[in-house]
């Protein structure tokens, strides 16, 4: 049963929620992906039963085709967020993680082409793997992260978060305006570019600038 962690494993005392995510958010992945840059940002939801610990192995769906890597800064909230302040987002987070947001790429694939909602590819039962949680006090500035992920011993992504098009703290606000946030939800903030496949046996290794290390693989 997944729980909120602090980064050094001790428990976070607050409810597990659903997960609030924005696509197309790092010019590099939209460009990669042959996307067109959204007019607003683009929003999708992963429920809580997606949430798991990123440090035990991964758990990926081996018959709906590739399941891609989206390594993501993560932002967890510590009170409700609702049509609320640039300042009321910074009083509401309680730290900063990575997550992975992994996705059935060939299943997104089609469901674009239909022209239907994505999430088939991004909803299910742990695809949403997280690090435990830095405490926001422990960052100058969140626009300046650089974190990375690593597939058996080659890096595959490496990001920084001045290169969002949608700051946190502002894409925070502007996801409280359509609906609510509550206390221990959990933001992804978007992925760079490098998404691709992983496989049974893969060693992963993702970092959150000189915060957080996490070494896990992939099981099945």
């Amino acid at each position: 049963m997944y729980q909120h962690q602090e980064y050094q494993g001790g428990p976070i005392s607050l409810p597990v929620g659903k997960v609030a995510c924005i696509g197309r958010n790092y010019l590099d992945h939209i460009e990669e992906m042959k996307s067109v840059v959204s007019e607003s940002p683009l929003l999708f939801l992963k429920p809580k039963a997606a949430l798991c610990d990123m440090t035990t192995p991964l758990s990926i769906p081996t018959d709906q085709g590739e399941c891609h890597n989206e390594l993501e800064v993560a932002v967890l909230l510590k009170h409700p967020l609702c049509k609320a302040t640039e300042d009321d987002v910074l009083a509401a987070i309680w730290g900063i993680g990575v997550g992975l947001d992994l996705t059935l790429r060939d299943v997104q694939r089609n469901l674009k082409a239909q022209g239907q909602p994505w999430e088939r590819a991004k909803s299910f039962d742990l695809s949403c793997p997280v690090s435990g949680f830095v405490p926001i006090a422990s960052f100058d500035d969140l626009q300046d992260l650089h974190f990375t992920l690593e597939i058996n011993g080659e890096v595959r992504q490496s990001g920084h978060t001045a290169m969002m098009l949608h700051k946190i703290v502002p894409l925070i606000a502007h996801m409280s305006q359509t609906f609510t946030l509550d206390a221990g939800d959990v933001v992804l903030t978007g992925t760079p570019k490098g998404v691709g496949p992983l496989l049974a046996g893969d060693t992963i290794k993702a970092t959150l600038h000189d915060k957080i290390t996490i070494n896990t693989k992939v099981f099945r």
